[in-house]
């Protein structure tokens, strides 16, 4: 039942169009994936496309995605598809073709931090961030399936990116809302759903919105959305960033798409009614910012605590990478080996100076002794030598596998292996004869039970 308050908003927001709202809140939300572009697996023959956003499709049903190798792969997000409007809008406004510094400032579960990588040159910059720290091991691990080694992931408040000002060419701000457009999703999130609940998040939203603000710079652009349709929360949040030195700017739509327009004194904003998209409640706006800062500040001349990676290990770690050249190897404190790309190290000191709780660069893995012991995340990645051993596993098997069980193979092997599925990399193995052990990380395990 939805709240007497909220039913009245949209019944005077909507007029004639309320019933069809209403009705559409009683229909299964769609489901929705977006698929990964340089891990093609999936097959998408039949599938309805998301008209606005490449790669996005919809499916017949909801299937079981932990069991899915494909899925654990990272050959797909699943994604509610009205929030991939994003795709569109970047790819109207954004000079895709440069190598761009773009933030995500409210990142978890990272379904728009995947999206963003997905359309930026391999050379850009993304960080994501996330302001709660229970959330950000989900945003590692998703972040680690797509396998883009061009990721900072932090764990800070908007207010720490101060000393950035004017670093970012974009920032995403997905802020957090009222919820309005997941009650179909999510019915806890309609019980939580008040007046007071609107103001408060609409107050939240300018707070993260005014710490984002200096962080853009001369130029850049700003992307504002909710998953909520109230003008508190959407327009008026709008309006002030149009009153901050950006220029609200259009989106060029076609009309069957569904996708409405809404326009104030100062912005224009694009919301996405389920009864009108297939898919949930969502709003847009985007922002260039007419004037701005230029961040000055002088380039470090090394990272804080990582050191470069001893000579006598580069060679053995270099084995693992498909192009070595693009790479530079650091050692942690700890040991652990790391690659970052050489146009991306520039940047990262500056943001390794700023920023306390991060984690950048491709985790590669561990030297002990003279072995080599590689990550998952050096698995999972888009860098990885497509020349390493491997083992192509069937679904039962790969199944298997993500249950962290130990394989038996038919013929014996020996040495660091990689275990694939359909063409694509799932993890680490070590052959010891025709047994093999799993090094599936512990906290990858699928519990529960294989159908």
């Amino acid at each position: 039942m939805l709240p007497e308050s909220f039913r009245t908003r949209m019944q005077a927001q909507l007029a004639d169009e309320f019933p069809a709202f209403e009705a559409a809140l009683q229909q299964p939300a769609p489901v929705s994936i977006r698929l990964n572009p340089q891990k093609p697996a999936l097959n998408t023959e039949g599938l309805q496309p998301v008209p606005w956003c490449e790669g996005g499709f919809y499916l017949p049903e909801r299937p079981v995605f932990t069991l899915d190798p494909l899925f654990q792969a990272g050959a797909y997000y699943v994604q509610e598809a009205s929030s991939m409007l994003i795709a569109e809008a970047v790819k109207q406004h954004a000079k895709l073709t440069r190598s761009l510094r773009a933030l995500d400032l409210c990142g978890a579960p990272g379904g728009k931090s995947t999206l963003l990588a997905s359309l930026l040159s391999n050379d850009s910059l993304l960080v994501t961030n996330e302001v709660i720290r229970s959330r950000v091991p989900v945003l590692r691990e998703n972040i680690e399936k797509w396998g883009y080694p061009n990721f900072l992931i932090s764990n800070h408040d908007p207010e720490d990116f101060a000393p950035l000002e004017g670093f970012f060419d974009l920032v995403l701000v997905d802020a957090p809302c009222s919820g309005e457009g997941l009650f179909r999703r999510d019915p806890g999130a309609m019980n939580e759903w008040s007046e007071a609940a609107v103001q408060l998040c609409a107050g939240r939203q300018q707070r993260i919105l005014t710490a984002a603000v200096p962080l853009v710079m001369e130029g850049g652009l700003l992307l504002y959305s909710t998953c909520t349709y109230n003008d508190e929360e959407n327009l008026n949040n709008a309006d002030w960033l149009a009153a901050q030195g950006f220029e609200a700017l259009s989106l060029t739509l076609p009309a069957e798409w569904g996708i409405v327009e809404k326009r104030s004194n100062k912005a224009v904003g694009y919301q996405c009614y389920p009864h009108r998209v297939a898919g949930e409640g969502f709003f847009l706006s985007i922002f260039r910012r007419k004037t701005g800062p230029v961040f000055h500040a002088p380039t470090p001349r090394q990272f804080k605590s990582i050191k470069a990676l001893p000579n006598r290990q580069v060679t053995a770690a270099q084995a693992f990478l498909q192009n070595p050249a693009q790479f530079e190897l650091f050692a942690k404190p700890n040991g652990d080996v790391m690659a970052i790309p050489k146009k991306l190290t520039e940047p990262l000191r500056h943001l390794d100076v700023a920023l306390r709780n991060k984690g950048f660069g491709l985790e590669m893995g561990l030297f002990k002794g003279t072995d080599f012991v590689p990550a998952h995340a050096l698995a999972l990645s888009t860098a990885v030598t497509k020349d390493v051993a491997g083992v192509d596993l069937n679904r039962e098997e790969a199944l298997r596998y993500f249950k962290k069980e130990n394989l038996v193979l038919q013929e014996s092997v020996k040495g660091w292996l990689v275990a694939r599925y359909e063409g694509l990399n799932l993890g680490w193995m070590k052959g010891v004869g025709t047994r093999v052990n799993n090094y599936l990380p512990k906290d990858w395990r699928i519990r529960m039970e294989i159908e």
